[in-house]
């Protein structure tokens, strides 16, 4: 069943676990009959599994791991990895912050700048492992990092946001055209 969400813009409903009960029925099904394999166009997956593309998440040696386990892992390429060099170290800090402080001190991480050599290093990671790669920009950075990633030869760019539409309108900066962006790439 479709839901109206805006003026021709239409949305299927999705089901979180609250809103599923699994109830015993006549019928069973023998598990190796089942598939619960998936594809992002021509990259297959096992097991129907997408890691989010968060710093709490998704690490490039967790990455590695999720994809030999037959499912996606998302690098926020925009996140503590390709900030530092050290990112465990800077993780670890946050950890164990104490919460009066912990915001705060991420926000003053947060403000280090993105290092376009650590953008190809940590794809590199995760490409060296024979899984599939994928990684994520917001709206506002993928026309400065597109050509990078390319480079870098990730598989999959997931563009990432709270709100991400088809036509974004800004009087202050030059909004991404992704009808656009996907024709040229």
């Amino acid at each position: 069943m479709d839901l109206e969400i805006g003026i021709a813009k239409t949305a299927r409903r999705a089901y979180g676990f609250d809103d599923i009960a699994i109830v015993p029925s006549r019928r069973t099904r023998d598990p190796h009959d089942v598939d619960l394999s998936w594809e992002i166009d021509a990259y297959r997956f096992e097991i129907p599994l997408m890691a989010a593309a968060m710093d709490a998440v998704v690490s490039p040696a967790s990455a590695v791991e999720i994809g030999r386990l037959g499912g996606l892992a998302v690098l926020n390429l925009e996140g503590l990895q390709t900030r530092y060099e050290d990112p465990d170290a800077v993780l670890q800090e946050i950890a164990s912050a104490p919460q009066d402080t912990a915001t705060r001190r991420m926000q003053e991480l947060y403000q280090e700048p993105i290092k376009e050599e650590l953008i190809h290093k940590r794809i590199g990671q995760i490409k060296e492992s024979g899984v599939t790669a994928a990684a994520s920009l917001t709206p506002q950075n993928v026309a400065q990092y597109a050509k990078l990633v390319l480079e870098a030869d990730l598989d999959i760019l997931v563009i990432q946001g709270t709100v991400v539409s088809a036509e974004h309108l800004s009087s202050r900066t030059e909004p991404l055209d992704l009808k656009k962006f996907i024709a040229t790439y």
